[in-house]
């Protein structure tokens, strides 16, 4: 049996049935390209690496409501350590921010905050794995976050800064790029 339907009433059920076309948070990068190798600029310049150690170019966009702050970190899960590599942690960066400029490690202004890294120091680590490891991975992630600041400092460990921005993030986006020798 056939139904007889307006044309109000399929236009209705169209429009129903259509996607709704959301934006999501996302990240981008002039540096950095999904799943590709990072270019020797970002390379951490020690420990037997010859890469400039510059800090990425990182754009972001359509953060969740409610956004406050961003955090942005760098971790390498695959670091022969049994708990990965923190390379880089900026907090407290304003909600009206949607990029961080490449070469931007240790020139941040307050109210950002560079707290310590694996390195033992604040501001960004490139990557430098062991030599003859396979290529490791180095997320890029940006936190949406639902506070002003984390209350944190230069002096915050990673693991702790990794905890306050968990305990606040909205949402996240990632870039994961790999780098090996």
């Amino acid at each position: 049996m056939m139904m007889n339907l307006s044309r109000t009433a399929l236009f209705s059920m169209a429009l129903a049935a259509a996607p709704v076309v959301a934006h999501a948070f996302d990240l981008d990068s002039r540096d950095l390209r999904e799943g590709e190798t990072i270019r020797m600029e970002l390379v951490n310049s020690t420990m037997g690496c010859e890469g400039l150690n510059q800090s990425p170019h990182l754009v972001w966009n359509d953060p969740p409501a409610g956004t406050q702050s961003f955090a942005i970190t760098v971790f390498d899960p695959d670091a022969p350590t049994g708990s990965g590599w923190w390379h880089w942690i900026v907090l407290d960066i304003p909600a009206h921010t949607r990029a961080m400029l490449a070469g931007a490690s240790g020139y941040l202004p307050a109210p950002l905050v560079e707290s310590l890294t694996d390195f033992g120091q604040p501001g960004y680590g490139g990557p430098c794995p062991p030599e003859g490891a396979v290529a490791h991975r180095y997320e890029f992630t940006v936190y949406a976050i639902d506070v002003p600041s984390l209350g944190l400092d230069a002096s915050a460990m990673p693991a702790l800064a990794g905890y306050m921005i968990h305990a606040h993030s909205l949402g996240s986006v990632t870039l994961t790029a790999r780098y090996g020798r």
